[in-house]
């Protein structure tokens, strides 16, 4: 597939994928959800690790409204139907590779975009960036998976907040909910993404067996999160980087992991 929407590009075992419409602060179209689907899979092929930013002055602004223009004189419209054709599928691909992802944010993560924020495995956002669930300000519910994704970084009580009233919640506190792993100057955001994805690139097979059971076990008793732990310990003692790391351990050297 040829990219319209989106920017492509592998570097040092990381994938950069950024939303690509400036113009609308990268509001996300039905194209536009396709392309980052195709672009995830390329990435479970090509890299060891995903760095997810926008282009321009902010993340993501939600979907692009203007293309619901055509749908207000009908009174069946589903709104919706975007969910199942594109969008939830975008959500899908970044909990189910392997591969960590990072997600890098200056200015607006806005409706849809603060789902896709919100669904990396390491959130980075610039001090200009806030997280915006503006759905209630147009009649609409939250999606992109953020009634889940949100309730789980920073409960029920704040996501509540963030949802019914539709507050801008600014970089600092959500570093200070739990919704973003560090925050920094937004000059040095892109150089700081990059560098966390390729450490995470450089790291062992073994992340990925991690980055699964982290997210299982937000749907799992702890019954079921040791079972796991230990199928996925098994997996992970199996692999060449498990033998690298002890050796290097025992020679007080760094390893050196190939993801295998």
């Amino acid at each position: 597939m040829s990219y319209q929407h989106i920017l492509y590009s592998v570097e040092d075992g990381v994938a950069r994928i950024a939303l690509n419409d400036p113009k609308t602060m990268n509001g996300v179209t039905e194209p536009m959800g396709h392309e980052l689907v195709d672009a995830f899979d390329r990435a479970a092929k090509d890299a060891r690790a995903v760095l997810l930013t926008g282009e321009g002055r902010g993340f993501c602004s939600g979907a692009n409204l203007a293309a619901a223009q055509d749908m207000l004189d009908d009174p069946m419209r589903d709104v919706g139907g975007q969910l199942d054709r594109a969008f939830n599928a975008v959500i899908l691909a970044i909990k189910r590779m392997e591969q960590p992802v990072v997600t890098s944010i200056r200015g607006a993560a806005a409706g849809y975009g603060a789902g896709l924020a919100a669904a990396g495995d390491i959130v980075l956002m610039a001090d200009n960036a806030y997280f915006f669930c503006a759905f209630c300000h147009v009649g609409l519910v939250p999606d992109g998976g953020a009634t889940w994704l949100l309730a789980q970084a920073v409960g029920r009580v704040r996501a509540m907040r963030m949802m019914l009233l539709g507050d801008k919640i600014d970089a600092a506190t959500a570093l200070d909910w739990g919704l973003a792993t560090k925050v920094v100057p937004e000059a040095d955001l892109d150089a700081e993404a990059m560098a966390m994805a390729k450490r995470l690139a450089s790291g062992p097979r073994s992340l990925g067996l991690i980055k699964r059971m982290a997210w299982d076990a937000l749907d799992s008793t702890i019954e079921t999160a040791l079972q796991t732990e230990r199928r996925s310990q098994r997996d992970a003692g199996r692999t060449e980087d498990f033998v690298e790391g002890v050796t290097a351990f025992l020679e007080k050297r760094q390893p050196s992991f190939q993801g295998r």
